[in-house]
């Protein structure tokens, strides 16, 4: 058999079939420039929020009367809503994005066709060329010259066939990264679909949290210290009844059952990290709980900001303890146990996004920050428990949280994150 039809089969290997189809013919100067134009809008909202943010700070910092407060939900509904026209821009940006690549890969394909067709049309060439040996050219009465002509026309052709095989093979290549590159746009997409959604959620949520705020005070000073005072005293009651009964609880935690600390175990639930309170005994804990000791670390978060669960696993519970008045805790939280032992929890959510029993993945979405629960502000809590030593059920021991279902753990299954976080 012809050595040039056993070669055919391998060339074919390079040939992948596309079934990517552009969604509209555009000119693709016009869909740079497109993309361009939303690359600066995009630009310009995120300094905007940037500006928002730093408002909202300062804003936090002074939200010691009812006006301030409120001044610091209005700046944050108006963050958010910038925020949602962000993500807007981001979606029409991706959408362009992946219709430019639909026509790159169109393009390629031609090109790969096109290579196809070269060296299928060479080999039939160099196939007919050696059907008639040197003996047989020489006794069809050919002179030198033609013979001469006749070998180097099929070294031409094994050349054409050498070359477009090399750039078939670096298109085959081309088209695989473009590929992958559209499925990673289309994930992309996806996300901040999912973004836009929450983002809407975390809004009303502030809107809601801005009247329940007024319902409460009337708008009055006075009728606002009050309850501040109450809740104080109320969320002391609850650290002192909580610290009580989880230090009597005697659960037992096997050290081997989970993963000594080592940084990186857990990856960060945040794009964007500032840990405003440790684990364990700090300033901060030594005023705000009654053991002294933060059980477990918080971050700055803006309401709304997406939050990504820090390992894989299955998501075990969720709840909102401000269902139950009197009852300032976690708020709405998410709680995931993961394969290895350990389980996080995410606490003062405005928005969950998951559900009981779900499977998640390591940066899979939890859900938006909030503030709600007991806090003194926006933020992410994040709590890790050595997994056999914390259960969710019914707190039937609480007074102002009777009846809430909650995680509860002994104290030895408190774990510190940052000893399993990527290193800070």
């Amino acid at each position: 058999m012809n050595k040039f039809f056993i070669l055919f089969p391998t060339l074919l290997l390079f040939f992948v079939p596309v079934f990517i189809v552009a969604q509209n013919v555009t000119d693709p100067n016009e869909l740079i420039n497109k993309i361009e134009e939303h690359n600066i809008q995009i630009k310009h909202l995120e300094e905007e929020i940037n500006l928002y943010n730093q408002e909202i700070e300062s804003a936090n910092k002074q939200a010691t009367t009812l006006q301030k407060v409120l001044k610091s939900l209005d700046l944050t509904k108006k963050k958010i809503g910038t925020d949602i026209n962000l993500t807007e821009k981001k979606i029409n940006k991706t959408n362009l994005t992946i219709e430019q690549l639909g026509l790159e890969i169109n393009k390629t394909e031609e090109s790969i066709e096109v290579s196809k067709k070269a060296i299928i049309n060479a080999i039939r060439e160099i196939y007919a060329l050696e059907e008639i040996n040197l003996v047989e050219i020489i006794l069809l009465n050919k002179n030198i010259s033609e013979i001469w002509n006749d070998i180097d026309n099929i070294k031409e052709t094994r050349d054409v066939i050498r070359d477009r095989s090399k750039e078939l093979s670096s298109l085959k290549l081309e088209m695989e990264q473009k590929q992958s590159d559209l499925r990673g746009q289309k994930n992309n997409l996806v996300s901040l679909k999912q973004d836009l959604g929450g983002k809407k959620e975390a809004v009303i949520y502030t809107e809601k949290e801005k009247q329940n705020l007024l319902q409460e005070t009337k708008n009055k000073e006075e009728t606002y210290k009050e309850l501040v005072k109450t809740k104080e005293e109320l969320k002391a009651q609850f650290e002192k009844e909580l610290y009580e009964y989880e230090t009597q609880l005697n659960l037992i935690v096997d050290k081997d059952k989970y993963p000594e600390p080592r940084h990186g175990i857990l990856s960060w639930p945040l794009y964007n990290v500032y840990i405003t309170q440790r684990f364990g005994r700090t300033i901060a804990a030594k005023t705000l709980y009654l053991s002294g000791s933060h059980n477990g670390v918080d971050f700055r978060a803006g309401v709304g900001t997406r939050i990504k669960s820090a390992l894989e696993g299955t998501v075990v519970g969720v709840g909102n303890t401000d269902l139950y008045p009197g009852c300032y805790s976690f708020g709405k939280w998410v709680m995931v146990k993961h394969d290895n032992g350990l389980s996080t929890i995410y606490a003062h959510l405005s928005v969950i996004s998951v559900s009981n029993g779900q499977r998640i993945e390591t940066g899979g979405l939890i859900g938006y920050s909030g503030n709600t629960g007991y806090t003194t502000g926006p933020h992410l809590h994040v709590g890790l428990y050595a997994t056999q030593g914390v259960r969710i059920e019914k707190y039937v021991n609480s007074r102002g949280c009777k009846q809430v279902t909650m995680p509860l753990a002994d104290i030895k299954a408190y774990l510190d994150p940052l000893a399993y976080f990527p290193e800070n």
